[in-house]
Protein backbone atom coordinates (compact mmCIF):
# COMPACT_ATOMS: atom_id res chain seq x y z
CA UNK A 1 0.00 0.00 0.00
CA UNK A 2 1.35 3.69 -0.88
CA UNK A 3 -0.08 6.62 0.45
CA UNK A 4 1.08 10.70 -0.85
CA UNK A 5 0.65 13.20 1.68
CA UNK A 6 0.85 16.41 -0.39
CA UNK A 7 1.15 19.62 2.23
CA UNK A 8 0.05 22.83 1.23
CA UNK A 9 1.24 25.32 4.26
CA UNK A 10 4.05 27.98 4.18
CA UNK A 11 6.41 24.91 6.16
CA UNK A 12 6.80 27.25 8.85
CA UNK A 13 8.79 25.37 12.19
CA UNK A 14 5.67 25.94 14.15
CA UNK A 15 3.01 25.09 11.55
CA UNK A 16 0.78 22.02 13.69
CA UNK A 17 0.23 20.59 9.94
CA UNK A 18 3.65 19.90 10.00
CA UNK A 19 3.30 17.98 13.71
CA UNK A 20 0.18 16.30 12.60
CA UNK A 21 1.15 14.68 9.73
CA UNK A 22 4.68 13.70 10.71
CA UNK A 23 2.91 12.01 13.17
CA UNK A 24 0.80 10.02 11.06
CA UNK A 25 3.38 9.26 8.64
CA UNK A 26 5.13 7.57 11.48
CA UNK A 27 2.03 5.47 12.14
CA UNK A 28 1.76 4.93 8.65
CA UNK A 29 4.56 3.34 8.52
CA UNK A 30 4.90 1.02 11.27
CA UNK A 31 1.87 -0.60 9.42
CA UNK A 32 4.03 -1.16 6.53
CA UNK A 33 2.75 1.66 4.51
CA UNK A 34 4.88 3.11 1.88
CA UNK A 35 4.46 6.98 2.45
CA UNK A 36 5.60 9.63 0.13
CA UNK A 37 5.49 13.63 1.18
CA UNK A 38 5.51 16.43 -1.10
CA UNK A 39 5.51 19.60 0.42
CA UNK A 40 3.94 21.89 -2.47
CA UNK A 41 5.76 25.21 -1.83
CA UNK A 42 8.92 23.85 -2.49
CA UNK A 43 7.29 22.77 -5.83
CA UNK A 44 5.48 25.73 -6.62
CA UNK A 45 6.83 26.42 -10.10
CA UNK A 46 5.57 22.97 -10.86
CA UNK A 47 2.38 22.41 -9.40
CA UNK A 48 0.61 21.37 -12.73
CA UNK A 49 2.55 18.50 -12.97
CA UNK A 50 1.74 17.42 -9.42
CA UNK A 51 -0.78 15.24 -9.91
CA UNK A 52 0.36 12.66 -11.82
CA UNK A 53 2.28 11.48 -8.48
CA UNK A 54 -1.45 10.31 -7.63
CA UNK A 55 -1.24 7.30 -10.08
CA UNK A 56 0.91 5.09 -8.15
CA UNK A 57 -1.01 5.95 -4.64
CA UNK A 58 -4.03 3.76 -3.24
CA UNK A 59 -4.50 7.10 -1.30
CA UNK A 60 -3.85 10.62 -0.16
CA UNK A 61 -3.83 13.22 2.80
CA UNK A 62 -4.25 16.76 2.07
CA UNK A 63 -2.87 18.59 4.59
CA UNK A 64 -3.23 22.51 5.21
CA UNK A 65 -3.34 25.10 7.51
CA UNK A 66 -5.70 27.90 7.45
CA UNK A 67 -3.68 31.32 8.47
CA UNK A 68 -6.26 33.68 8.01
CA UNK A 69 -8.68 32.69 5.36
CA UNK A 70 -9.32 29.63 3.65
CA UNK A 71 -7.17 26.81 2.50
CA UNK A 72 -4.19 28.87 1.30
CA UNK A 73 -3.13 29.37 -2.31
CA UNK A 74 -0.58 26.09 -2.83
CA UNK A 75 -3.46 23.84 -1.94
CA UNK A 76 -6.09 25.35 -4.40
CA UNK A 77 -3.21 25.67 -7.35
CA UNK A 78 -3.14 21.58 -6.50
CA UNK A 79 -6.59 21.09 -6.56
CA UNK A 80 -7.14 23.19 -9.98
CA UNK A 81 -4.37 21.49 -11.39
CA UNK A 82 -6.01 18.27 -10.54
CA UNK A 83 -8.96 19.41 -12.13
CA UNK A 84 -7.53 20.27 -15.55
CA UNK A 85 -4.79 18.04 -15.93
CA UNK A 86 -5.50 14.86 -13.45
CA UNK A 87 -6.30 11.30 -14.59
CA UNK A 88 -10.14 11.35 -13.40
CA UNK A 89 -10.56 7.58 -13.95
CA UNK A 90 -7.45 7.11 -11.48
CA UNK A 91 -8.48 9.89 -8.90
CA UNK A 92 -11.71 7.97 -8.75
CA UNK A 93 -10.09 5.01 -7.37
CA UNK A 94 -8.24 6.90 -4.88
CA UNK A 95 -9.06 7.66 -1.65
CA UNK A 96 -8.67 11.04 0.24
CA UNK A 97 -8.11 11.94 3.81
CA UNK A 98 -8.16 16.10 4.39
CA UNK A 99 -6.25 17.34 7.68
CA UNK A 100 -6.37 20.89 8.32
CA UNK A 101 -5.30 22.64 11.57
CA UNK A 102 -6.39 26.16 12.14
CA UNK A 103 -4.08 28.74 13.96
CA UNK A 104 -6.69 31.40 13.69
CA UNK A 105 -10.60 30.46 12.86
CA UNK A 106 -12.16 28.39 10.00
CA UNK A 107 -10.78 24.67 10.52
CA UNK A 108 -14.15 23.05 9.82
CA UNK A 109 -14.63 24.79 7.08
CA UNK A 110 -11.35 24.41 5.29
CA UNK A 111 -12.01 20.80 5.90
CA UNK A 112 -15.23 20.54 4.54
CA UNK A 113 -13.48 22.40 1.22
CA UNK A 114 -10.74 19.73 0.58
CA UNK A 115 -13.90 17.11 0.95
CA UNK A 116 -16.00 18.65 -1.22
CA UNK A 117 -12.88 19.84 -4.15
CA UNK A 118 -11.90 15.76 -3.71
CA UNK A 119 -15.48 14.49 -4.48
CA UNK A 120 -16.22 16.74 -6.88
CA UNK A 121 -13.11 15.60 -8.73
CA UNK A 122 -14.82 12.03 -8.13
CA UNK A 123 -12.44 10.76 -5.69
CA UNK A 124 -13.40 8.88 -2.69
CA UNK A 125 -13.71 10.29 0.75
CA UNK A 126 -12.51 9.45 4.10
CA UNK A 127 -13.37 10.82 7.06
CA UNK A 128 -10.83 13.92 7.90
CA UNK A 129 -8.79 15.45 10.76
CA UNK A 130 -9.30 19.45 11.94
CA UNK A 131 -8.54 21.11 14.95
CA UNK A 132 -7.42 25.02 15.99
CA UNK A 133 -4.31 25.24 18.19
CA UNK A 134 -3.26 28.23 20.07
CA UNK A 135 -0.05 26.66 21.54
CA UNK A 136 1.45 24.02 19.41
CA UNK A 137 3.92 23.26 22.42
CA UNK A 138 0.66 22.42 24.61
CA UNK A 139 -0.81 20.86 21.64
CA UNK A 140 2.37 18.45 21.29
CA UNK A 141 2.44 17.59 24.84
CA UNK A 142 -0.92 16.82 25.14
CA UNK A 143 -1.63 12.59 24.92
CA UNK A 144 -4.98 12.68 23.99
CA UNK A 145 -4.86 14.44 20.83
CA UNK A 146 -1.77 12.16 19.92
CA UNK A 147 -4.39 9.12 20.43
CA UNK A 148 -6.84 10.93 17.86
CA UNK A 149 -4.27 12.07 15.37
CA UNK A 150 -2.91 7.53 15.09
CA UNK A 151 -6.22 6.52 15.38
CA UNK A 152 -6.69 8.82 12.42
CA UNK A 153 -4.21 7.48 10.36
CA UNK A 154 -5.45 3.84 11.63
CA UNK A 155 -8.53 4.73 10.16
CA UNK A 156 -7.16 5.70 6.61
CA UNK A 157 -5.04 2.63 6.20
CA UNK A 158 -8.21 0.83 7.35
CA UNK A 159 -10.23 2.14 5.02
CA UNK A 160 -7.84 1.84 1.66
CA UNK A 161 -6.87 -1.82 2.76
CA UNK A 162 -10.86 -3.06 3.08
CA UNK A 163 -12.10 -0.48 0.13
CA UNK A 164 -14.92 0.53 2.04
CA UNK A 165 -17.46 2.26 0.45
CA UNK A 166 -19.81 5.52 1.08
CA UNK A 167 -23.02 6.90 0.25
CA UNK A 168 -23.88 8.86 -2.91
CA UNK A 169 -23.79 12.30 -2.19
CA UNK A 170 -24.58 15.82 -3.95
CA UNK A 171 -21.62 16.69 -4.84
CA UNK A 172 -21.07 13.45 -7.13
CA UNK A 173 -24.54 14.46 -8.95
CA UNK A 174 -23.34 18.16 -9.25
CA UNK A 175 -20.32 17.27 -11.37
CA UNK A 176 -22.12 14.36 -13.26
CA UNK A 177 -24.69 17.57 -14.35
CA UNK A 178 -23.50 20.86 -14.04
CA UNK A 179 -19.35 21.08 -13.18
CA UNK A 180 -17.53 19.56 -16.21
CA UNK A 181 -13.82 20.67 -17.21
CA UNK A 182 -13.05 22.46 -20.54
CA UNK A 183 -13.00 19.23 -22.97
CA UNK A 184 -10.38 19.82 -25.13
CA UNK A 185 -10.67 15.66 -26.14
CA UNK A 186 -7.37 14.81 -24.64
CA UNK A 187 -6.46 11.40 -23.12
CA UNK A 188 -5.17 10.90 -20.02
CA UNK A 189 -1.01 10.94 -21.42
CA UNK A 190 -2.06 13.69 -23.49
CA UNK A 191 -3.42 16.02 -20.24
CA UNK A 192 -0.07 14.70 -18.61
CA UNK A 193 2.07 16.17 -21.06
CA UNK A 194 0.36 19.40 -21.65
CA UNK A 195 0.87 19.76 -17.27
CA UNK A 196 4.45 19.69 -17.97
CA UNK A 197 4.36 22.11 -20.83
CA UNK A 198 2.23 24.34 -18.92
CA UNK A 199 5.02 23.97 -15.79
CA UNK A 200 7.73 25.26 -17.88
CA UNK A 201 7.64 29.13 -18.03
CA UNK A 202 9.56 29.26 -21.08
CA UNK A 203 7.44 26.79 -22.93
CA UNK A 204 4.15 28.93 -22.11
CA UNK A 205 6.05 32.51 -22.82
CA UNK A 206 7.00 30.89 -26.20
CA UNK A 207 2.93 29.88 -27.04
CA UNK A 208 1.91 33.19 -25.91
CA UNK A 209 4.15 35.37 -28.38
CA UNK A 210 3.65 32.87 -31.24
CA UNK A 211 -0.01 32.99 -30.39
CA UNK A 212 0.25 36.66 -30.49
CA UNK A 213 2.32 36.84 -33.51
CA UNK A 214 -0.16 34.51 -35.22
CA UNK A 215 -3.08 37.24 -34.72
CA UNK A 216 -0.42 39.73 -35.69
CA UNK A 217 0.21 38.20 -39.03
CA UNK A 218 -3.33 37.09 -39.98
CA UNK A 219 -4.57 40.86 -39.14
CA UNK A 220 -1.82 41.85 -41.78
CA UNK A 221 -3.22 39.36 -44.07
CA UNK A 222 -6.32 40.72 -43.94
CA UNK A 223 -5.23 44.41 -44.53
CA UNK A 224 -3.27 43.50 -47.59
CA UNK A 225 -4.45 43.17 -51.56
CA UNK A 226 -6.76 40.57 -52.84
CA UNK A 227 -3.91 40.12 -55.72
CA UNK A 228 -2.70 36.26 -56.18
CA UNK A 229 -0.40 36.98 -58.97
CA UNK A 230 2.55 36.13 -57.14
CA UNK A 231 1.35 32.35 -56.10
CA UNK A 232 2.71 29.05 -57.15
CA UNK A 233 0.89 28.25 -60.52
CA UNK A 234 0.21 25.05 -59.08
CA UNK A 235 -1.31 25.92 -54.66
CA UNK A 236 0.98 23.30 -52.76
CA UNK A 237 -0.33 21.07 -50.58
CA UNK A 238 -3.98 21.24 -52.05
CA UNK A 239 -3.55 17.67 -53.80
CA UNK A 240 -2.41 15.61 -51.11
CA UNK A 241 -4.93 17.23 -48.59
CA UNK A 242 -7.64 16.31 -51.31
CA UNK A 243 -6.31 12.72 -51.52
CA UNK A 244 -5.80 11.91 -47.95
CA UNK A 245 -9.68 13.41 -46.92
CA UNK A 246 -11.60 11.15 -44.77
CA UNK A 247 -15.37 12.27 -44.18
CA UNK A 248 -16.77 12.51 -41.28
CA UNK A 249 -20.60 12.55 -40.54
CA UNK A 250 -22.09 15.70 -38.95
CA UNK A 251 -19.05 17.32 -38.72
CA UNK A 252 -19.01 20.75 -40.41
CA UNK A 253 -15.48 23.45 -39.84
CA UNK A 254 -13.36 25.90 -41.48
CA UNK A 255 -9.80 25.99 -40.60
CA UNK A 256 -7.26 28.62 -41.50
CA UNK A 257 -3.12 27.89 -41.89
CA UNK A 258 -0.84 30.61 -42.04
CA UNK A 259 2.63 28.58 -43.15
CA UNK A 260 5.63 30.16 -43.41
CA UNK A 261 6.58 31.45 -46.55
CA UNK A 262 3.30 31.68 -47.96
CA UNK A 263 1.35 35.52 -48.56
CA UNK A 264 -1.62 33.97 -48.13
CA UNK A 265 -3.35 31.39 -45.78
CA UNK A 266 -4.54 28.34 -46.78
CA UNK A 267 -8.01 27.58 -45.91
CA UNK A 268 -9.71 24.45 -45.55
CA UNK A 269 -13.21 24.10 -45.34
CA UNK A 270 -14.93 20.47 -44.41
CA UNK A 271 -18.55 19.89 -44.56
CA UNK A 272 -19.40 16.31 -44.02
CA UNK A 273 -18.11 14.58 -47.08
CA UNK A 274 -17.49 18.37 -48.42
CA UNK A 275 -13.75 19.43 -49.34
CA UNK A 276 -12.64 23.01 -50.09
CA UNK A 277 -9.14 23.60 -49.90
CA UNK A 278 -7.82 27.31 -51.46
CA UNK A 279 -5.63 30.16 -50.76
CA UNK A 280 -6.67 33.43 -49.32
CA UNK A 281 -8.20 34.82 -46.42
CA UNK A 282 -11.70 33.88 -45.03
CA UNK A 283 -14.53 34.73 -42.42
CA UNK A 284 -15.94 32.10 -39.45
CA UNK A 285 -13.08 30.36 -39.20
CA UNK A 286 -13.41 27.85 -36.18
CA UNK A 287 -9.31 27.81 -35.66
CA UNK A 288 -6.40 29.25 -36.62
CA UNK A 289 -3.13 27.83 -36.74
CA UNK A 290 0.37 28.53 -38.06
CA UNK A 291 3.43 26.21 -38.69
CA UNK A 292 6.21 26.11 -41.14
CA UNK A 293 6.44 24.07 -44.58
CA UNK A 294 8.35 21.09 -43.11
CA UNK A 295 6.04 20.65 -40.47
CA UNK A 296 3.35 20.31 -42.29
CA UNK A 297 5.09 18.15 -45.15
CA UNK A 298 5.53 15.56 -42.12
CA UNK A 299 2.25 15.57 -41.22
CA UNK A 300 1.41 14.84 -44.88
CA UNK A 301 4.32 12.42 -45.20
CA UNK A 302 2.65 10.63 -42.05
CA UNK A 303 5.61 11.11 -39.56
CA UNK A 304 3.95 13.49 -37.96
CA UNK A 305 -0.17 13.97 -36.33
CA UNK A 306 -1.64 17.45 -36.27
CA UNK A 307 -2.38 16.80 -32.38
CA UNK A 308 1.91 15.92 -31.83
CA UNK A 309 2.50 19.29 -33.60
CA UNK A 310 0.82 21.15 -31.46
CA UNK A 311 1.65 19.60 -28.18
CA UNK A 312 5.64 20.03 -29.19
CA UNK A 313 4.84 23.71 -29.91
CA UNK A 314 5.92 23.39 -33.65
CA UNK A 315 2.31 24.19 -34.45
CA UNK A 316 0.84 27.00 -32.59
CA UNK A 317 -3.13 27.49 -32.92
CA UNK A 318 -6.27 29.45 -31.14
CA UNK A 319 -9.92 28.41 -31.31
CA UNK A 320 -11.65 26.01 -31.19
CA UNK A 321 -9.09 23.41 -29.61
CA UNK A 322 -11.70 19.65 -30.00
CA UNK A 323 -12.30 21.17 -33.50
CA UNK A 324 -8.32 21.42 -33.91
CA UNK A 325 -7.77 17.82 -33.34
CA UNK A 326 -10.37 16.42 -35.22
CA UNK A 327 -7.64 17.18 -37.81
CA UNK A 328 -6.15 13.93 -37.16
CA UNK A 329 -9.26 12.02 -38.34
CA UNK A 330 -10.62 14.15 -40.98
CA UNK A 331 -6.91 13.39 -43.24
CA UNK A 332 -5.64 9.63 -42.90
CA UNK A 333 -1.95 10.35 -43.71
CA UNK A 334 -0.77 7.36 -41.76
Amino acid sequence: MKVNIYYGGRGVLDDPSLYVINKMQQVLEELRVSVERYNIYEQKNSIATLPQTIKEADGIILATTVEWLGIGGYMQQFLDACWLYGDKEKISQTYMQPVVMSTAYGEREGELTLANAWEMLGGLPCAGLCGYVADLLTFEMNQDYSVIIEKKAENLYRTISQKMKSLPNSNQAVTKTVLRTQDLGLTPQESEQLSKYVSDDTYVKKQKEDIEELANKFKGLLDRDKSDDDEDPVPPYIEDLEAHFKPQADFKAKYLFIIDGKRKPLTIEVDQDQLMCSYGKQDGVDVYAKMTPDVLERIIAGKMTFQRAFMTGELTAKGNFKTLRMLDDIFNFG
